[in-house]
């Protein structure tokens, strides 16, 4: 059935159904409905609006932006040059937001040093750095002039709230009861709850290496890996634990149990799949500003035990600590990228630190009160981590001197301790559709010929479990970090859903991809791009009254050149 053919009949239903005013009706209707106001959320609504068509931006949260507005201010991308159309215009007035002096409150702009992983260089027209607050500012200032209309606080019901007409979606409603229409959805969520709630296919975890003939998906607990071009690929070597760890709460006795955090049993056989997810953790925004500066704090609930293994790792330490093998900061567990302002990003790093290994598999499909918790959960572990670092008496005193100079912003997130809301949704669903891009697509063995948009970065997978080894220590499985030689296409299919499905649904988040492809198109920017390219699709299925899957991808390709979309 045809969106066009479906309308007709959903206009009969719904005034026999719902019982609503017609004043009602038209205030919860657009041509577009988005759920998450994610930055891909974002990037969909000011498209949709900008080619004239009505727009409702449904967000489940009080905050607009996801991980760009939520710590992760240095941004990974792998090659600048693909990023275009509305992504790139968000990076360009990141730089112009910078160029007004009365943003540079904790210093001045020529004290700061670009150190990320992507610099900014001064010949750019863009900025790849930027604190949370800017990103809400220039987000806000992007959406201020368009004819968007923004929700917060609605949370979609999962279980009876989507309204379908055969493969039609007509309405969606909200645990509040309330319910919007809309022609097309767009599911931009980091979880896929639309996606799932339609009863589109999606898959969770990691697929055993022999489903789509890859070699760096499923269980990685060697340290290399070959790619399918052959080249190695350094695994477990990195973010694990100094060899001779041991496990158990009391050392050497196994009938004493496994310390926490560590999954009971080998980690599995390499190449197959399971359900585990790449862990998530917070992107810290830090600052050793002491007018700006949060001091970490003990948690109330704070368990010693739960860092045993981090005193551990810095006990096995041979020599000097700040010979600790890995990359980044030779000291601290952290990767700590500079943020203009005296801020940063910090991320995960070394076998012990933000990451909460294997304590999110349960994730995806939890109910949200479930999932509150495991945010809690993460989030006072990693408030314990940051107070143990700074003022333990068992880490070395030169790792507690640095990490205590340091502490989270009084001026960027809405609680008072510093700390923001959004976790870092590194993966849950991936929609299964009639494409899956997949490792051969990173690595250009496979290259789609229905392009929206493009991806740079590494392939790269976080650790997923933590198990006791062959020699019995501890150790860390699921990291990946492997590299694509150049930008790769993302297809149109990949972010349709199959049309039996559903057909005027949009998913360009938790897109059709297996976890290792997935682990290289899952960056800010690319989701930007993805948004975009998605309500472009949504607008041009509306006027020509067709399914989403059915436009002709010349046309769909002439409109994204025409929209600044770097497609090749």
């Amino acid at each position: 059935m045809k969106i066009a053919q479906a309308l007709l009949l959903i206009i009969t239903i719904t005034a026999s159904l719902t019982g609503l005013g017609q004043s009602n009706k038209e205030l919860n209707s657009a041509d577009v409905v988005i759920y998450g106001g994610t930055s891909a959320g974002i990037t969909a609504a000011i498209q949709t609006a900008r080619f004239g068509k009505s727009v409702l931006l449904i967000e489940p949260g009080n905050r607009l932006g996801g991980l760009t507005t939520g710590g992760l201010g240095q941004t990974d991308i792998g090659n600048k040059q693909v990023i275009g159309g509305i992504s790139r215009e968000f990076y360009r007035n990141i730089k112009m937001y910078y160029k007004n002096p009365a943003n540079w409150v904790w210093q001045q702009s020529s004290e700061y040093r670009d150190g990320g992983q992507t610099r900014s260089g001064k010949e750019e027209d863009a900025m790849w750095t930027f604190e949370p607050m800017a990103a809400v500012k220039v987000y806000k200032d992007m959406l201020e002039n368009l004819n968007i209309r923004i929700v917060y606080n609605q949370k979609l019901n999962r279980a009876t709230g989507v309204s379908k007409v055969s493969n039609t979606i007509y309405s969606i409603s909200m645990e509040s009861s309330e319910i919007y229409y809309g022609k097309v959805f767009i599911d931009a969520t980091y979880e896929g709850d639309l996606m799932a709630a339609a009863g589109v296919s999606y898959t969770v975890g990691r697929e055993a290496n022999s489903q789509y003939g890859e070699s760096l998906n499923g269980i990685q607990a060697n340290n290399t890996a070959l790619s399918l071009r052959g080249t190695v690929s350094k695994n477990g070597v990195y973010h694990n634990f100094i060899e001779g760890v041991d496990p158990y709460i009391i050392k050497g006795d196994s009938l004493s149990g496994l310390l926490p955090f560590i999954t009971d049993g080998g980690p599995g056989k390499d190449g197959q799949g399971d359900k585990g997810i790449q862990a998530y953790c917070f992107r810290m925004t830090l600052t050793d500003h002491p007018e700006n500066r949060i001091p970490f704090k003990k948690p109330e609930n704070y368990k010693e035990l739960d860092y045993e293994l981090l005193f551990r790792n810095y006990e096995a330490v041979e020599g000097p600590i700040d010979k600790m093998y890995t990359y980044g900061d030779p000291l601290i567990p952290w990767i700590n990228s500079d943020m203009p302002n005296r801020k940063t990003d910090t991320n995960n790093q070394k076998g012990f630190s933000s990451d909460f290994i294997g304590q999110n598999w349960d994730y995806p499909e939890a109910s949200y009160e479930e999932r509150e918790k495991i945010v809690e959960r993460h989030r006072q572990y990693q408030q314990g981590l940051m107070w143990t670092l700074a003022y333990h008496p068992r880490i070395p005193k030169e790792v507690r001197d640095k990490v205590s100079q340091w502490g989270t912003c009084k001026d960027e997130y809405e609680r008072e301790d510093g700390w923001q809301q959004q976790l870092y949704i590194r993966e849950a669903r991936r929609m299964t559709s009639d494409y899956v891009m997949t490792q051969k697509n990173c690595e250009g063995i496979e290259i789609v010929k229905d392009p929206i948009g493009m991806a740079a970065y590494g392939m790269d997978s976080h650790h997923v479990k933590r198990y006791v080894n062959s020699k019995g220590y501890v150790s860390n499985e699921g990291n990946v970090e492997a590299h694509v030689k150049s930008p790769f296409p993302i297809s149109y299919r990949s972010i349709v859903p199959k049309k039996e499905e559903c057909n005027n649904l949009i998913v360009p988040v938790c897109l059709s991809s297996t976890h290792i492809a997935f682990g290289s198109i899952r960056m800010e920017p690319v989701f930007m791009i993805l948004g975009q390219s998605s309500a472009i699709i949504a607008c041009l299925a509306i006027e020509e009254e067709k399914d989403v899957q059915n436009l002709e991808y010349e046309q769909l390709k002439k409109e994204l050149i025409k929209q600044a979309q770097i497609i090749d």
